[in-house]
């Protein structure tokens, strides 16, 4: 039982410091951002390039270390987007009467860029990976691209939990996005797919002609996968789940966010980039 858990509880350990990490960088001063920008760059560079090297090597410590490095690369793309280097060509909010297509297309260009991004880095890690028996690294980083942009899609549509609290300033008029209503028609298909293959990945661990390596990478892509379907229960179910980050928030002076008062019109006031601030 050992060889399943200690994978997990690696995973979930690294999931919540990177969360929270990443939560607290994206809500120091904007002064900050440059030189957080610069570490994380460096820090996901060295980590593309070891998840090739240990892609070539098929034994547990070099699935733990592919996992690690899968997570990395992807937390460069919450920090760029969070911090707002690498968002989309548009920087302000939908008015109130804003919906349909025109609203989705709105949507669509508030994170462009950052969606091109991680594509780039898709192929990227694909790339670097290639032939390798070890895809921990390869599958962690689709596994939570594939999570996100569910996630993402619910909260457009529709969900309880919105968790505003940790956009940061710069980024309010991201709210103008999120809608507040108890499920939406899309929420349940997301949690029968990723309990689904959440469970394939389980029954295809149990078996008995897994090895040690497939075991241990099985684990962490199956504790990716379940973290992704609890994620999805997180935004609807009506418990406060956001205290599970909200130490971050604390230690950099960000107890709420300010309210957010959405505009009349779509022709509102420029949104300056912090990086220029």
């Amino acid at each position: 039982m050992s060889l399943y858990l200690y994978p997990a509880f690696y995973g979930l350990f690294v999931w919540w410091l990177s969360t929270g990490v990443i939560v607290y960088l994206n809500n120091l001063p904007p002064r900050t951002f440059r030189w957080s920008m610069a570490a994380g760059t460096v820090v996901a560079v060295i980590s593309l390039y070891r998840l090739g090297a240990s892609s070539a090597l098929a034994t547990p410590a070099s699935a733990y270390a592919a996992f690690t490095y899968g997570v990395l690369v992807w937390g460069w793309h919450e920090m760029a987007f969070f911090m707002g280097f690498v968002t989309g060509p548009r920087r302000t909010a939908c008015a109130r009467g804003c919906s349909g297509l025109a609203h989705f297309r709105h949507g669509v260009e508030a994170c462009l860029d950052h969606e091109l991004a991680i594509i780039i880095s898709a192929v990227a890690v694909v790339w670097v990976t290639r032939g390798g028996a070890n895809q921990v690294g390869m599958w962690t980083f689709m596994v939570l691209w594939g999570m996100r942009q569910s996630s993402k899609l619910n909260v457009f549509l529709g969900v309880r939990n919105l968790n505003e609290e940790f956009l940061p300033k710069h980024l309010a008029f991201l709210k103008s996005f999120m809608r507040r209503r108890p499920m939406n028609a899309l929420f349940p298909v997301s949690i029968v797919v990723g309990t689904w293959i959440t469970t394939l990945l389980m029954q295809r661990a149990a078996a008995a002609d897994v090895s040690v390596f497939q075991a241990t990478a099985l684990s962490f892509v199956i504790t990716m996968m379940a973290l992704g379907v609890i994620e999805h229960w997180f935004l609807v179910l009506p418990l406060p789940f956001a205290k599970i980050w909200g130490w971050w928030l604390r230690r950099c002076g960000r107890v709420e966010a300010a309210p957010y008062i959405a505009p009349q019109a779509c022709r509102v006031e420029q949104v300056t980039h912090p990086a220029v601030a």
